[in-house]
């Protein structure tokens, strides 16, 4: 762990009195740009979480050697039991031969023909009848995901899953409000209104690091400039970091580990750097300085096989050796893109945005079988199972809001060397529950059995996909047949407050406020809520959304005062309402009379476009042979006039 410095600051030269940084690239950071040098990221990984999370659920001491066993292996290994040389490689008898007192818990897993997933002391004895749950871990990993956006502004917030157990921030916005606070120079205009104009130095000479482990060049004395301003905005974002894992460690119980760097690549590779429960600040001047002594397979996508071919082409594993390949022979060996993007990378060169939403192609809920099912019985237990696995992901997805949800579900079932898959698509028009998955699920393994010769069956797997987002504030067709009470509590509770406003604006619906039309000129039976005696047109369209343009009223209404009864006057009737609300839905009954009237308009425009040119032309030659006659009996009601 680096003690506190002094002073920080890329090195420039001496007698500097302004900023490298202008007055652009400080608004950058505002608002997210990529291109901003003084951009602030972190990331922030959980310590061995599986360990964790069993270890905060079971109330064990923190220096208990614990792993997570999942079978006869082990998927997770606590930093205590580390410290006896378990690994997630050791079999769990391995791991007891180390180390006699260590605590293996196995996952919760689902039983089958049980409907709800739970820890089974002999869950590792009865592999063919269990599957494993990481419903547990998930639930924990959206507590503190949940705990992280609320230490953050909520308007000033970028975060990213990146997994289970790790998390992005862009903390740029956040980062530069405070700046603001912090430093008033910040705030006045740049010279001559030129935003290439240097930004002044700040006003500090020291920076305290605290605890950081700082990354920093290997002679901190080296330092003759004051701080400049990269310097100070990672300094606040330390600051914000160090208060989210302090809160996650208090409110939750976990520990946390942390990079915070101007780009994803550089925190990730810092929150790795020192652990557990610390974290990393790698300041921009020292960015070289912490990549060099590096193996280039822990950055991100070069671990596999384009690991191996940097490896095999330049037959080095060191960042180091790499940085004297030139970015011609990069392009030459691997390619143009390739080759531009790792000489970039190796340099600490990132651009890629914190995404606030990873969208998931797909989910998959899978069990090999042995031994193998034999039944459709058997088969159905385990499609209850997958059904709830997905679904309990999807609500991790928004599904219950209807954020985003899948359009499409697949069954693949194998049976000895042959694989039979069957698809169909999901109900849009219905709220997705595990019940439905776990209905589409059997149809499609009926379809499946059908074609003969699927037993016994080897493995099974549920999967969906095409996922969308879904569209929120929309009623069902249910709404529009409800009645009274009943429906306004619909409408109320379907409303999107934020589209409201937007739809209260159409002109087109103004004018059908502003300008009734020939419905003003004759008078309306009316009830006691103002209502036209024609119940059915009114309780069919009174669920609807309402889009007529209806003010809220005078402010004073809206701060609580007595608002006057002749505020809920219908303008096209004067029929006068108790409320806002009754208000409300009287329109939305002109609204659907309006609608109705034209829908009848259509009708008879069409009934009179369609008669037969015989008819037409024997009603004009009538016309021609009456225009003479007018001076025939006029009709009852009808009046001669006089001209002239």
């Amino acid at each position: 762990m680096s003690s506190p410095f002094q002073t920080s600051s890329p090195m420039h030269g001496t007698g500097r009195r302004k900023s490298q940084f202008t007055y652009r690239q400080l608004g950058l950071l505002a608002s997210y740009s990529t291109s901003s040098p003084l951009r602030v990221i972190a990331h922030i990984d959980l310590d061995a979480f599986y360990a964790q999370c069993e270890g905060v659920r079971l109330g064990i001491a923190e220096d208990q050697p614990l792993a997570v066993q999942q079978w006869q292996g082990l998927i997770a290994v606590n930093y205590p039991a580390r410290e006896f040389g378990i690994g997630r490689h050791c079999t769990v008898t391995d791991a007891k031969k180390l180390c006699p007192r260590l605590i293996a818990q196995h996952v919760a897993t689902w039983k089958e023909g049980d409907e709800k997933w739970a820890y089974h002391d002999d869950a590792p004895s009865h592999i063919g009848t269990h599957k494993v749950s990481l419903d547990p871990y998930r639930l924990e990993s959206r507590r503190i995901l949940s705990l992280i956006k609320e230490r953050l502004p909520s308007n000033l917030q970028r975060v990213e899953k990146a997994s289970i157990d790790e998390v992005f921030l862009d903390l740029s916005a956040q980062v530069h409000s405070i700046l603001l606070k912090r430093y008033p120079e910040l705030n006045t205009p740049p010279p001559y209104d030129d935003p290439t104009e240097k930004l002044p130095l700040p006003s500090v000479t020291a920076l305290d690091w605290q605890a950081d482990a700082l990354v920093d060049l290997e002679d901190a004395a080296l330092e003759i400039d004051d701080p400049d301003w990269d310097d100070i905005a990672i300094l606040v974002g330390s600051e914000i970091v160090r208060d989210i894992r302090a809160e996650i460690r208090r409110t939750l119980r976990y520990t946390c580990s942390a990079g915070i760097a101007g780009n994803k690549m550089l925190s990730k590779l810092g929150s790795g750097y020192k652990k557990p429960n610390q974290q990393t600040v790698i300041r921009n001047r020292a960015v070289q300085n912490f990549l060099s002594d590096m193996k280039f397979t822990k950055i991100r996508n070069l671990g596999g096989k384009l690991g191996d071919q940097v490896l095999s082409t330049f037959k080095t594993e060191t960042i180091k050796d790499l940085l004297l390949v030139s970015v011609e022979q990069m392009k030459l060996k691997l390619g143009d893109d390739t080759g531009v993007w790792l000489y970039s990378t190796i340099r600490g060169i990132d651009s890629s945005e914190v995404n606030s939403r990873t969208q998931i192609k797909s989910m998959l809920s899978a069990k090999s079988f042995r031994p193998s099912v034999n039944n459709y019985e058997q088969a159905v237990k385990w499609l209850r199972i997958f059904a709830a696995d997905i679904f309990s992901r999807l609500v991790e997805e928004g599904v219950l809001e209807n954020k985003r949800r899948p359009k499409t579900i697949n069954l693949h079932h194998r049976h000895g060397g042959q694989t039979r898959s069957r698809s169909s698509g999901i109900p849009q028009g219905k709220t997705l529950d595990e019940a439905t998955l776990f209905d589409l699920a059997k149809n499609l393994l009926s379809q499946i059995i059908l074609e003969g010769r699927v037993w016994p069956c080897a493995n099974l797997s549920l999967s969906v996909g095409g996922f969308e987002d879904g569209v929120t504030g929309n009623m069902g067709i249910g709404a529009f047949l409800l009645k009274g009470d009943e429906a306004r509590g619909s409408k109320s509770t379907t409303r999107d407050p934020s589209m409201e406003s937007s739809a209260h604006e159409r002109p087109e619906k103004k004018r059908r406020v502003d300008n009734p039309g020939i419905q003003r000129f004759f008078p309306k039976r009316e009830n006691s809520f103002g209502r036209d005696a024609e119940e059915n047109i009114n309780d069919s369209f009174i669920g609807t959304e309402n889009t007529l343009n209806v003010g809220k009223g005078p402010l004073s209404a809206q701060t609580g005062s007595h608002k006057p009864i002749t505020d809920y006057m219908c303008t096209r009737c004067n029929a006068r309402l108790e409320d806002s609300e009754g208000l409300q839905s009287h329109l939305d009954w002109h609204f659907a009379q309006d609608l109705q009237n034209e829908e009848r308009g259509k009708q008879t425009f069409a009934s009179q476009s369609t008669v037969p040119r015989s008819q037409k032309s024997a009603d004009a030659s009538s016309n021609k042979s009456t225009r003479g006659t007018s001076s025939k009996k006029l009709e009852h009601g009808q009046r001669k006039l006089k001209f002239g």
